[in-house]
């Protein structure tokens, strides 16, 4: 995904999010944002996405929807009544995918 340097200091955002609610490798979240949003067209900033927080995105790239359909928004109001507990988590991008465009200094 091409995107000028407003967006990706937006994704940038995401993935310290992400590594840090989710306590994972910065190749993780990055592999997790390019296969969930990797093939969207991303207008330069500020993007239709950025109407939300970099938050809201993280979550999409990690969980799956609950079963009410409902994923965290990043708002502790908001996100009050989900049990995170039970929110089930998307299988990591399969290794050697184009997904990861970084080395995982985890394995």
């Amino acid at each position: 995904m091409k995107l000028d340097e407003g967006m990706l200091e937006y994704f940038r955002d995401m993935v310290s999010e992400m590594m840090e609610r989710f306590d994972i490798s910065r190749a993780e979240a990055v592999a997790r944002i390019n296969e969930r949003y990797g093939n969207l067209e991303i207008s330069p900033y500020p993007d239709l996405m950025c109407h939300e927080f970099p938050e809201f995105w993280a979550y999409g790239a990690y969980y799956y929807p609950d079963g009410k359909d409902r994923l965290p928004t990043g708002d502790a109001d908001a996100d009050a009544d989900i049990d995170f507990t039970q929110l089930p988590i998307r299988p990591l991008p399969p290794k050697g995918s184009p997904a990861w465009t970084l080395k995982d200094d985890s394995e």
